[in-house]
């Protein structure tokens, strides 16, 4: 970052430098540059995690193994405790819902979607969803769970 000096030791003769003084070092110390490097991964590596975006809903819990993953982007729904409805993390009014997966159908190549839907909702309200994204023209739903739910005498947990 700046350059250091390097004394030079006298040699008592009439040629070398008086004592004293000290001619310029012309080599780089990189050791702060390493520290401020240092420092900004830490940052990164704890703000990783924290760049999730998601809503927060209470998954209910399954056997179920996860699903293989696609080339493209899943579209999610979600439907939140409070009976608000998202498609990603944008927002929906529940009136607009079929026209606008009809919109997004239109731009897809995959007819799958993967319904998140708070444990705390009925069953019935769940149903109607997912008849509401049949009619949308998406007919391969998905239903996202988290896992360690009890197993009814299978193999998994």
């Amino acid at each position: 970052m700046g350059a250091g000096v390097v004394k030079k030791s006298g040699g008592g003769g009439r040629r070398g430098r008086r004592r004293g003084h000290s001619a310029a070092m012309s080599e780089i110390n990189v050791t702060p540059f390493v520290d401020v490097m240092l420092v900004l991964l830490i940052i990164f590596m704890v703000a990783a995690p924290l760049l999730t975006v998601g809503v927060p809903i209470q998954l209910p819990e399954t056997a179920a193994s996860a699903l293989p993953t696609e080339q493209e982007e899943p579209l999610t729904i979600t439907m939140v405790a409070d009976g608000r409805l998202l498609i990603q993390n944008t927002e929906v009014v529940e009136g607009e819902l079929i026209p606008k997966l009809r919109a997004i159908a239109a731009e897809r190549t995959s007819d799958k979607v993967f319904l998140r839907a708070d444990g705390a909702i009925p069953y019935e309200r769940v149903a109607q969803l997912m008849g509401a994204l049949n009619a949308g023209g998406f007919n391969s739903i998905g239903l996202v769970t988290d896992t360690d739910g009890p197993s009814f005498g299978g193999d998994g947990g």
